[in-house]
């Protein structure tokens, strides 16, 4: 039997080191609300050139932690039902200041090893998550878990509930927590507030293509049983540049919408459709039209199903796909718009908030822009290797592309994806010559075993 390469060292409740408004109740929005089912696995690698005593690392980052949760009340606090008699007898957040749980942990040899020869499902034990159990106040919402390489490296897995934050929330967590580790100070702290008002505009919301995907999605399940009966496999792939290919005679395009259109043509023809494109859905990041910082804590990322304006037609597939990418670009720049999102909102707040479910598309989340110039450090000597997000649950639809910046050194347009997909099209899309054409490297592969549910 293969001997398991993390040791798990202990778990600990994490509180902060300022005490919290208790009693506070923190309500959700109704992005928060269809996001319940989900949770979110973010880990980072770290590269180190310094070597230190066991604990060392673990020591300072729990330390740092406690500080950074002063600034995150609605983390530490713990999942109530209370009825108020103005709204209904859904989730809420009471402020108490139970902490959040972390886990230390051991791992043998060094980052670049086991990024080397990791499958998903040991990849997913450096980054520990628990389900609500039958006593929800007190299960946390939020783990932290630090894995300290025996030869060098470290890792740092963060799992949270979706129906607390989107991954763009939990990236910014955990740059609050580098920032206060490296320097004391807090460059973009959190802000916690509601979505703008609802608007109970009087034009129709029918033609509204955003709300029609939600309306669609009540009706959805799980993944067709094709899918879950064959293995995940994810792949993490660079691209140095894919604005080459596409992009440099079609201004305005974003590295995102390219590679969205390239991996929605290679999986159309891994799923043997010829004149047809899969079904694909975008997730996007919605606070800039919204008005809303960057900052903003909750979930604020929608979901878009992308609607193809005419039949698609076997011809040339660098044509194919920039009539794809044009889709994608509508949706993202034209479709999507302030008033769509608000009519949504509206939408929501008037149909129970059900849960959201994606049926077996292909989604496609852009995470691209949670690049910075400053590094994500935590020390002067940990770099930032590699990161690895995971978006759980039926969101997750078919398969997913997840877009993320690329790490320091590789070019500005070059960028880092996330793809899981089925094992048998998984080959076909990494044999496509279409994707061959754009000159990706392969990071790193990762499969999962077969039914498994982790």
């Amino acid at each position: 039997m293969e001997e398991d390469r993390v040791k798990l060292i202990c778990k600990r409740t994490v509180v902060s080191t300022k005490p919290v408004e208790q009693g506070r109740l923190y309500r959700f929005s109704v992005f928060d609300h269809v996001m319940e089912p989900n949770h979110i696995r973010l880990v980072y690698y770290y590269q180190s050139s310094k070597a230190r005593e066991p604990g060392e690392i673990t020591k300072k980052l729990r330390e740092s932690l406690a500080y950074t949760l002063n600034c995150y009340p609605i983390v530490t606090g713990r999942l109530v039902k209370e009825t108020d008699g103005t709204e209904e007898n859904r989730w809420k957040v009471k402020s108490n200041d139970a902490g959040v749980r972390m886990i230390e942990a051991r791992a043998t040899g060094t980052v670049e090893e086991w990024r080397s020869s990791v499958n998903r499902e040991e990849e997913l034990k450096l980054v520990h998550w628990e389900d609500m159990y039958h006593l929800p106040y007190y299960w946390s919402t939020f783990y932290v878990q630090v894995t300290e390489f025996e030869s060098g490296g470290l890792a740092i897995g963060l799992s949270c509930t979706h129906l607390l934050a989107d991954p763009v929330c939990a990236m910014m967590f955990i740059r609050t927590w580098a920032d206060l580790t490296l320097t004391r100070n807090m460059m973009t702290p959190p802000i916690f507030h509601s979505l703008p008002p609802r608007r109970f505009s009087s034009h129709k919301l029918s033609n509204n293509q955003l709300l029609s995907h939600y309306n669609r999605s009540s009706s959805l399940t799980a993944p067709s049983p094709n899918i879950t009966e064959d293995y995940m496999v994810t792949i993490t792939l660079l691209f140095p540049d894919p604005m080459v290919q596409v992009g440099e005679n079609e201004p305005g395009l974003t590295a995102f919408e390219i590679l969205a259109g390239l991996f929605c043509v290679c999986v159309s023809r891994a799923k043997g459709k010829r004149n047809e494109l899969t079904d694909m859905s975008l997730c996007l990041d919605v606070r800039k039209l919204l008005r809303l910082d960057q900052s903003y804590f909750g979930n604020c990322m929608v979901y878009h199903k992308v609607h193809y304006s005419k039949p698609v037609k076997a011809i040339d597939r660098l044509l194919l796909l920039s009539y794809v990418v044009q889709e994608i670009h509508n949706v993202t720049k034209g479709l999507l718009d302030y008033h769509a999102v608000m009519d949504l909102v509206e939408w929501l707040g008037s149909n129970n908030n059900n849960p959201i479910s994606n049926g077996s598309d292909l989604v496609c989340t852009n995470l691209e822009n949670m690049g910075n110039p400053r590094p994500m450090m935590f020390e002067e000597d940990l770099m930032l290797s590699h990161l690895s997000c995971y978006v759980e649950g039926p969101v997750a639809g078919g398969g997913q592309v997840i877009v993320l910046p690329s790490p320091s050194g590789e070019g500005p347009m070059s960028r880092v994806v996330m793809v899981s997909l089925p094992q048998r099209e998984m080959v076909k899309v990494l044999e496509d010559e279409l994707l061959q054409s754009f000159s990706p490297v392969l990071l790193w592969k990762l499969q999962n075993k077969k039914n498994n549910k982790d």
